[in-house]
């Protein structure tokens, strides 16, 4: 009789299913649509290199059009004080939501509420993004509505993470 394997050996436990998982046991709905919205983004990156900065952000303001009403005008604000802060940065769709990329890598998003049905929308950085502040810093940001205040923030944020 053949000895056995050590993982042969080894008990599961009880509660742990010996079916394969699959995509829909791991993912939500809207999860598997981000993933579906950034195939999409690559495969189109594939096809259409001639695509011009202008292109990529008439999809951005394309996308940002699509969202509702409060998301859509925090997402304009945020492309506004983006364009304005940060010209350098070019636009572009990342995982179906408007991003702001420095030399071919997003250094920041904006996440609309209704992505993933939360209470707030994210304005996100990237680790491309130079906010370091010591060994800690915030790399996201919840956004509910902004105000001068917040506007001149992520203005600075802009500036110092696009250095």
């Amino acid at each position: 009789m053949a000895a056995k394997t050590v993982a042969e050996n080894v008990a599961k436990p009880a509660s742990q299913s010996t079916a394969p998982r699959t995509a829909d046991d791991e993912w939500t709905a809207e999860e598997r649509a981000a993933m579906k919205d950034r195939a999409n983004e690559v495969k189109a990156a594939k096809r259409s290199s001639k695509a011009t900065p202008a292109d990529a952000e008439a999809e951005v303001l394309a996308k940002i059009a699509e969202f509702d009403d409060a998301d859509r005008a925090l997402a304009e604000l945020v492309h506004t004080i983006v364009r304005t802060n940060a010209p350098q940065l070019t636009c572009r769709l990342w995982y179906g939501q408007p991003a702001y990329a420095k030399d071919g890598k997003v250094l920041c998003f904006f996440q609309p509420a209704a992505k993933f049905k939360t209470r707030y929308a994210t304005l996100g950085f990237s680790d491309v993004a130079a906010l370091d502040d010591g060994t800690m810093w915030p790399a996201s940001y919840a956004l509910t509505k902004l105000d001068a205040e917040d506007e001149k923030r992520i203005a600075e944020l802009l500036k110092q993470a696009a250095r």
